[in-house]
Parts: structure tokens; C-alpha cells; sequence
């Protein structure tokens, strides 16, 4: 089956999946090279952690608030039978295996978002890979098969930390989506190619979060604090002007986004949370459900596993 092949809601079967090698993906230059006009088919991804360890460091604990955002975010995309790529935090996942073999379950992708989410910035070559091996060691023995795709904590593959293809690479991935390209005091590179793309030391295959083109910078549309601050209209539209250029507009959402009072309940259990970040991570989070079943209705949406596989 290939990628024209696939219609909104439908998933092609996941057996075998996990025998996925370099020759499952034969045609990656040629779909990058647009020679074939086709339908394009987006990919919905989750970075699945918990808000105090994402926002405020990995020295927190996971909370169980995770457990019931997941699980609502989970009933959205089960009701417009859409399949998303889970890129799953290694705590998260070994604190509570069942909701990773309820999304596996489910029919999503089970991806990597690495242990501890610390930022590569922040760690060297050796402690990622071991990061790294210890979230794949953890996935696998949870849902039965290695993830194939990897997402940097915080987009943390920057100039600096580019060292991280190709150990990836080594470690069996076959994509990421870890590269921003986009102008950021934190993370992001901006010259990046904005569509999925080899890297040029390693065989990997970056698969960057949706941007779009204006004034001679890129403008980042694809998720998190962008998506909610963004207004909804302009937000679709942007990912029509990405597809009408072939290109797949590549999403991104956390659970906790869903969670509208969930700060103030973790500031109710002892974590201090600072005036101006509760405003900035709370803000139009109430959007957040309205708007991913307007995207859920209007867009199609595969995962990344099938994005790549099938779109040749």
C-alpha cells in the first residue's frame, strides 16, 4: 500500500513493523523529491510526559495526572479513528506500563522521547546514548517491539548537539524529529530544511515540526504553546499551504495541554510554579480539545512510521 493509498481514518496493518530496516524504505529520495503528485497525510505526534518534568526539570517526580490525559486525549483520536506517533518519555513509560500497552493497543506508534528528558544541551555524547538505551530497553519490553523513531527533549538538537544522529543511528532509529528549524534562544536551526530529510553524516531521516515560510524567516505552526496562541483559522490554513506544496504538516501536542486546571493542582501538591510561567503554560489551554477535533475533522492523519513507509 502506499501513501495515496491511505484515506482518513484508515491504518494499513502493523504486522511485522518491527522488522522495519533501511530497505522498508526504498523511495524516501524520490517522495522527497515530489516526482508524483498524491494526497498528503499529515502526522499527528505526542510527546507523552509529564508537565512538572517537561517544563520544570527532570528532578521532579511523573504524577498520575498523566495516566487520565493521556487516556482523554486518546478518546479524541479514537473517535475520528486517527492513528498518532507517541513519542513516549522513558519514565512515563516504566512508572506506568499499561497506558503504553493501551495506546500500542490502540493502533498508534510507540516512539522514543528518551528517558529523562534531559536536554542534550545539557548532557554529553555518552550519557545520551545511555539515556537512549535505557528508553528503547523500556518500550520494547513493554509493547513487544523497538521504537524506530526518536524526538530530542525540548527540540534540543541544536548546532552544537548534532553529535546525536548518527548515535542514533547506530542505535537502530530510522527517523527523528528532533530539529526545529526555526529561531529560538533555546532551541532550533534555523537554516534546517523545513521537509523530511536525510541527514548528511548518517542514514537517519529528520522529519521536522511543521513551519511555514514568510518574511524571509520560518514561523513555527506546529503545536505546544505556537498552537495555542495561535488563532485557530490562521493555524489551518497554514497547514493547507504546506500540503497544497506537497509537503505533510508534522504536529505536535502534549496531554497535559488538555489538562486545563493541572497546574494549579500540581501548585496544590507542593510544586512552586512562578506567576508569570503559570499564566504563559496555562493560557488558552481550554482551546486545546476544540481545536483537535477541528484538526482531527478537517486534515488527514497518519503516523510517522506509515508516513515514511508509504510514501513512495
Amino acid at each position: 500500500m502506499h501513501l495515496t493509498q491511505l484515506q482518513h481514518g484508515e491504518q494499513p496493518g502493523v504486522a511485522g513493523m518491527d522488522r522495519l530496516d533501511a530497505t522498508d524504505l526504498p523511495g524516501i529520495e524520490h517522495w522527497l523529491a515530489k516526482e508524483t503528485p498524491r494526497p498528503i497525510a499529515n502526522v499527528l505526534t505526542i510527546d507523552l510526559e509529564d508537565w512538572p518534568v517537561a517544563v520544570l526539570g527532570p528532578e521532579h517526580d511523573i504524577t498520575g495526572r498523566v495516566i487520565e490525559n493521556t487516556r482523554r486525549l486518546l478518546h479524541i483520536l479514537r473517535w475520528h479513528q486517527v492513528k498518532a506517533t507517541f513519542f513516549t518519555l522513558g519514565r512515563v513509560a516504566e512508572r506506568f506500563p499499561p497506558l503504553i500497552r493501551e495506546i500500542h493497543d490502540a493502533g498508534h506508534e510507540i516512539a522514543s522521547h528518551g528517558y529523562g528528558h534531559e536536554l542534550l544541551t545539557d548532557i554529553d555524547p555518552r550519557r545520551f546514548e545511555d539515556d537512549v538505551r535505557r528508553s528503547v530497553g523500556i518500550l520494547t519490553a513493554i509493547v513487544g517491539e523497538r521504537p524506530i523513531g526518536y524526538r530530542a527533549p525540548a527540540f534540543s538538537v541544536v548546532p552544537s548537539t548534532r553529535w546525536a544522529g548518527p548515535i542514533l543511528a547506530d542505535l537502530g532509529f530510522k527517523y527523528s524529529s528532533s530539529v526545529f528549524p526555526i529561531r529560538h534562544r533555546r532551541y532550533g536551526i534555523p537554516d534546517a530544511p523545513r521537509h523530511p530529510h536525510h541527514w548528511k553524516d548518517c542514514g537517519l531521516i529528520e522529519c521536522p515540526p511543521a513551519t511555514v515560510r514568510w518574511l524571509g524567516r520560518n514561523w513555527p505552526i506546529a503545536g505546544g504553546g505556537y498552537f495555542r496562541l495561535l488563532p485557530g483559522p490562521i493555524a489551518r490554513l497554514a497547514i493547507r499551504r504546506l500540503n497544497r506544496a506537497d509537503m505533510p504538516a508534522i504536529l505536535y501536542v502534549h496531554p497535559y495541554e488538555l489538562d486545563v486546571e493541572g497546574i494549579r493542582c500540581h501548585m496544590d501538591h507542593g510544586i512552586e510554579v512562578g506567576i508569570k510561567r503559570h499564566l504563559m503554560q496555562r493560557l488558552f489551554r481550554s482551546r486545546m480539545e476544540g481545536r483537535l477535533h477541528c484538526l482531527c475533522e478537517q486534515f488527514r492523519f497518519t503516523t510517522m512510521r506509515e508516513l515514511l513507509r508509504y510514501a513512495v
